[in-house]
């Protein structure tokens, strides 16, 4: 299973506008909520509990904030593009306008790695944070992902394609 497994149209959020990471967290939360069932403050604490371990921004404008709850009974993934990008406490101290976030059941944690390492596999490539940058819509958004996704899975470029 990958990023295409979990991530929908619903699930892509363009041009959202939180002005610190702090919003941003309670966005996400508050997204979450609404979609898993978990209580809002239940996935911000966890978020902000992961982020007191260290920045989940993985440098070049993307952060993967993640989590694992007891209270999910399905994964979740978000993808947020910020119309402004926001400090993240990223290593390389560049803001962040793209957003991934990585809701996993506790029960079944089996999962979490594989998605969250595809995700850093599509994103590898230089021209796939560029053209989500430029995505129009949730549709185009998740097509650029789901070949980016593929031709990392491949080995290929994904404008081979």
């Amino acid at each position: 299973m990958g990023i295409s497994d979990f991530l929908s149209v619903p699930g892509v959020i363009l041009d959202a506008s939180p002005p610190d990471k702090a919003s941003l967290l309670e966005l996400l939360a508050a997204e979450a909520a609404g979609r898993i069932g978990c209580p809002q403050k239940e996935i911000l604490d966890a978020l902000q509990a992961r982020e007191q371990i260290g920045s989940t921004a993985l440098g070049k404008g993307v952060a993967l904030p993640h989590t694992e709850l007891p209270c999910a009974e399905t994964p979740l993934v978000l993808f947020v593009r910020l119309s402004h990008p926001i400090d993240f406490d990223a290593r390389d101290d560049e803001p962040v306008d793209l957003v991934f976030l990585v809701v996993w059941p506790a029960a079944s944690r089996k999962g979490l790695l594989p998605v969250m390492s595809e995700i850093c596999q599509a994103l590898r490539d230089p021209q796939s944070p560029r053209k989500l940058r430029h995505a129009d819509t949730p549709e185009a958004a998740i097509q650029l992902l789901r070949q980016a996704a593929a031709a990392a899975n491949q080995g290929a470029d994904p404008d081979d394609e």
